[in-house]
């Protein structure tokens, strides 16, 4: 670790004299600079797909503010130099990302670029005077996702069969999902019927369809006839293996019901757009507060379920009314 930082040191001292010479007061701007820093790719991911969304939208309204969007690819080894390098190249006053990991990568380089400030999202660090992080409570999302699958495995839904059992699908383990999505996914179906049991399973990488496929495909003959996902594009094969053999799927983070009309009957929405383009307003203006993390919710506003889609209304009316009775409390 000592080593590539000091080799790091060593590549960008000269260029990061001159950036920091150069760089203009960040408070209300129009032309200020931000870098965002995708880590992995944009298609497939939601969550970039949104960040991307939002960074674009603000872009075409201010065009005085410059805004790179680069992808770093799937490769976590090379990320904190990839954001070293393109920060020096390009002098960017501002870093947004969204990664659990990334709060540590931009704690590395704040020393080098002492002039850049860092906001994260869906991460969750706060203490440095450069970093200003978002932690969104994917667990309250688990929670009303889980119960959702809790009331549909348990129901008499043409496709729900006697066992009482869910499944979930992720592309990797790391701490946000194996300790506070997962446990509050099985908590959230188990406050429906306190008996059902949850089949976890990994992929293995964010890319591998046909595994997701095949895995799916394994659970189902176990008894699942409820999953979700956390998979980027390799969640693809889920869905294929649920419309084809009729399981149900509950969806995090956007409405995905024409993905698959009728093998998804619930979608979570994490309002990353929204967030970025707020973040993009307060760079702007000089409003951001750094040093902090913000906790981002059902009661915020950031996190929500999709209720106005016509797919909606596929589920049995005594399931929505226990379901729309569930989410009015947690959002009071």
């Amino acid at each position: 670790m000592k080593i590539r930082h000091l080799s790091l040191v060593l590549l960008f001292l000269t260029l990061i004299f001159a950036v920091g010479c150069n760089r203009k007061n960040n408070a209300n701007r129009d032309d200020i600079s931000v870098l965002v820093f995708i880590t992995g790719f944009i298609a497939g991911s939601p969550t970039y797909e949104q960040m991307a969304e939002g960074a674009n939208e603000f872009k075409e309204k201010n065009p005085n503010v410059n805004i790179k969007i680069y992808e770093a690819g799937m490769n976590q080894a090379e990320w904190e130099q990839q954001l070293a390098q393109i920060i020096s190249e390009s002098a960017f006053d501002f870093v947004i990302g969204s990664n659990p990991s990334l709060p540590e990568i931009c704690s590395n380089l704040a020393s080098l670029f002492p002039d850049v400030k860092f906001i994260i999202t869906d991460a969750q660090y706060d203490g440095h005077a450069q970093i200003k992080t978002y932690h969104f409570a994917q667990d309250e999302q688990s929670l009303f996702l889980g119960y959702l699958a809790g009331l549909v495995t348990t129901s008499n839904m043409p496709y729900a069969n006697a066992q009482k059992k869910i499944g979930f699908i992720a592309a990797q383990e790391y701490p946000l999902l194996t300790n506070q999505m997962v446990p509050a996914f099985l908590e959230g179906a188990r406050l429906a019927d306190p008996g059902i049991e949850l089949d976890f399973r990994v992929i293995g990488n964010w890319r591998d369809a046909n595994k997701a496929a095949e895995i799916a495909n394994a659970m189902m003959s176990s008894g699942v006839d409820v999953f979700t996902a956390i998979a980027g594009g390799a969640a693809q094969g889920l869905l294929r293996t649920a419309t084809e053999r009729n399981a149900y799927v509950v969806w995090y983070n956007i409405d995905a019901y024409k993905s698959a009309p009728r093998a998804i009957v619930g979608c979570g929405m994490l309002e990353q757009k929204k967030l970025v383009i707020e973040i993009l307003e307060d760079l702007k203006t000089g409003e951001m507060q750094f040093g902090i993390c913000e906790v981002l919710g059902v009661r915020e506003g950031y996190i929500n379920f999709i209720f106005d889609n016509p797919s909606y209304q596929n589920l049995p009316a005594d399931i929505r009314a226990k379901f729309e009775t569930f989410m009015h409390s947690m959002v009071n």
